[in-house]
């Protein structure tokens, strides 16, 4: 395990998230590869590691002035053993090759517990659509799409929304897709609209996966999110949707935040008023303190200072650290669901464990997300359309799956209610059967 943990850091040098994504899932798999060794007479890890193939282009574009702009577009189609590559597109301007792996590594076994046959992949470009005209939106998704359609189809790779690709985006993206191929291949994109071959709950999906994954955690117990108060960082789709069924379900979520600050409303975040800055006006989220009486906001500041039983880092990767997470424990933190994909530190993730508090990795808590992706994709095949409330009914029950099989795979291998060891031992198992079945490819 060491050596090729060395090996693969030699080959990806100065790429620090790959790195820390791939450490988190070699160190906890030991026990399942002492229980097959032909994994390791296979090669799994040494494949597993390793892309089946890394897309870097350029993508040139022009704004509204016609002052030409260039920016680096990336698509890493890490492992299709189980199915298509399957994964969102992220336009920020941290993105670069090593957010891209880890990102891309962390979907394979994230999609493997959905149990939906998709593989794993993930692109995206250091684009800033923030404070861009939608006309320069729009001329830099068509010139982007333009290199990366070549590599795309439902029966090979399905991209969707991340952070900086919402609605606007994905209808672009697919409108060039659709332009350049000539064909209207609904399933090639997930994330769509709604009345153009997009899934009911899909905006909603990763938000109340988290949520239902906290609340199978607190049930193995005999505890509810019912009367409890939550912790939620981020205000996008994630957040704020996570804060939508924290309270369906009884709990009260208290916060929001963004890059300026968070606020807290210790009446319960009002979801009306938070879509309508958020994703109306594109506001930043100070404006809610200054529209909701009672309310304030914190300036920087860490919103995991604020008090509560469950934590719901959804923002982006290592936001909650450890000093962070000895504050949560201290304020009484029962349950941590990640929202986003590795919001919290490894030191975050040990003092969580040796507290014992709860714990759901991303990879299994925000799960919900894809899961929906694929129900989108079976739609499309089908062409068919399913309401809301059966969608919902559908995800609830894959997060169950997801719970389940986490959970049983920690006690299976020696690590009881350890659920970063269940889902990556779980996930690991069945890309690695399916990669042995298929050979040396």
């Amino acid at each position: 395990m060491h050596s090729i943990y060395e090996a693969a850091l030699r080959r990806n040098a100065g790429e620090p998230e790959f790195h820390q994504a791939l450490h988190e899932v070699l160190e906890s798999i030991s026990p399942v590869l002492r229980e097959h060794p032909e994994y390791v007479e296979a090669g799994i890890l040494d494949r597993i590691v390793e892309p089946e193939r890394q897309i870097i282009f350029r993508v040139p574009w022009t704004d509204d002035q016609n002052r030409v702009h260039v920016n680096r577009g990336f698509r890493v189609q890490f492992n299709s053993a189980l199915g298509p590559y399957k994964g969102g597109l992220r336009f920020h301007p941290s993105v670069n090759l090593s957010i891209i792996k880890f990102l891309g590594f962390e979907q394979i076994f994230k999609n493997a517990l959905t149990a939906q046959g998709i593989g794993g992949g993930k692109g995206g470009s250091d684009f800033d659509p923030h404070g861009r005209s939608d006309a320069e939106v729009m001329r830099f998704c068509q010139s982007f799409m333009s290199e990366l359609y070549r590599h795309l189809g439902e029966h090979t790779d399905v991209p969707a929304g991340d952070i900086g690709v919402g609605a606007r985006e994905v209808g672009f993206l697919f409108g060039q897709y659709r332009k350049i191929t000539n064909r209207h291949e609904s399933g090639m994109f997930t994330g769509k609209g709604v009345g153009w071959g997009g899934a009911e709950v899909r905006t909603e999906a990763t938000g109340y996966g988290a949520v239902f994954f906290v609340d199978e955690m607190l049930a193995v117990s005999g505890r509810a999110i019912e009367g409890r108060r939550a912790i939620v960082s981020g205000s996008g789709n994630v957040a704020t949707y996570a804060i939508e069924k924290i309270h369906q379900l009884g709990g009260t979520a208290v916060t929001a935040s963004d890059s300026s600050g968070y606020i807290v409303d210790e009446d319960g975040i009002d979801l009306d008023l938070l879509k309508q800055i958020k994703e109306v006006e594109r506001g930043r989220i100070s404006v809610y303190a200054e529209r909701k009486p009672g309310s304030r906001f914190v300036a920087g500041g860490r919103v995991w200072d604020v008090p509560g039983q469950i934590a719901i880092p959804s923002a982006t990767q290592n936001e909650l650290n450890e000093q962070d997470a000895i504050t949560l424990v201290k304020n009484g933190v029962e349950a941590v669901a990640e929202g986003a994909n590795m919001p919290s530190t490894p030191g975050a993730v040990r003092v969580f464990q040796d507290a014992g508090v709860l714990f759901g990795p991303g990879k299994a808590a925000n799960a919900g997300g894809v899961a929906t992706s694929a129900l989108e994709m079976s739609q499309n095949a089908a062409r068919q359309r399913w309401s809301f409330d059966d969608s919902e009914s559908r995800l609830r029950a894959i997060m169950s799956g997801v719970h389940n099989a986490a959970y049983e795979a920690a006690d299976r291998y020696g690590a009881p209610g350890d659920y970063v060891v269940g889902a990556n031992a779980a996930a690991f198992v069945k890309v690695a059967d399916a990669m042995l079945a298929q050979g040396v490819i």
